[in-house]
């Protein structure tokens, strides 16, 4: 009898060997080992890294629903977040310019036009900082540092870049400046004016459009059409 105890003993002993062993086996890491594992780790980490970077860029990213049709002008772009709001972004697609705004469009001269939520217009700068109050029914873009603005009358006039408002809203129509010289329109003939208001070439064409280099096209009663210099005279048919 105390021979089978001693064989079933020592049978239990023996099973508990390979488990010791294989603890054992567990705890010890040679410094290569470790050197791999570290090295797997580290890789690991980096991976989940730049999983939650791009998950994080994806979800940045899918807020810009709608970008400018005209693309960056400027360094900077207008874009339309999930809520329908437009701002701006700069190329590297950094919000400049957050999305508060029910319309945007883009920039010249340093400045850009926004709609508030009445549905008027003004302009901010690059910063976003509102240079010109949204108080106008419709506005273009600045050029030659003047741009012309329509109010609730439906008649146009110009400001300059402080917002003044340097020539009255008087005008059925008119064009922007260039080259000192803006196409307007009254009683359905149209001239142009320089930047003081005053009326430098007749209101007699039926329409005209905008200088450029010096020379404008203009179409007469019988929708003939000619190129006139500044100072009114025709140059060329």
């Amino acid at each position: 009898m105390k021979t089978i105890l001693k064989l079933l003993l020592a049978a239990f002993v023996l099973s508990l060997v390979p488990t010791v062993q294989t603890v054992a086996q567990e705890r010890i890491e040679t410094p290569a080992e470790r050197k791999a594992r570290q090295q797997r780790e580290a890789e690991a980490k980096r991976k989940r890294e730049q999983e939650a970077a791009r998950k994080k860029r994806e979800a940045e990213e899918s807020a810009y629903i709608e970008a400018n049709r005209g693309g960056y002008n400027e360094g900077l772009a207008t874009f339309k977040d999930k809520n329908g709001k437009y701002g701006f972004i700069d190329e590297k697609g950094k919000v400049v310019i957050p999305c508060i705004w029910k319309k945007t469009e883009m920039f010249n001269e340093g400045l850009a036009s926004v709609q508030d939520n009445n549905d008027k217009w003004g302009f901010v700068d690059k910063t976003g900082k509102q240079i010109v109050p949204c108080k106008w029914k419709e506005v273009w873009y600045f050029e030659d540092g003047m741009t012309w603005v329509e109010d609730d009358s439906n008649k146009r006039g110009f400001i300059d870049k402080t917002g003044k408002l340097i020539i009255p809203c008087k005008w059925d129509d008119t064009g922007n400046f260039h080259d000192g010289l803006a196409a307007v329109r009254e009683n359905g003939k149209y001239g142009y004016i320089d930047k003081t208001g005053k009326i430098v070439i007749p209101l007699k064409w039926n329409m005209a459009h905008d200088f450029f280099l010096g020379r404008a096209n203009v179409w007469d009663s019988d929708g003939v059409k000619h190129s006139i210099d500044k100072t009114g005279k025709i140059v060329s048919n």
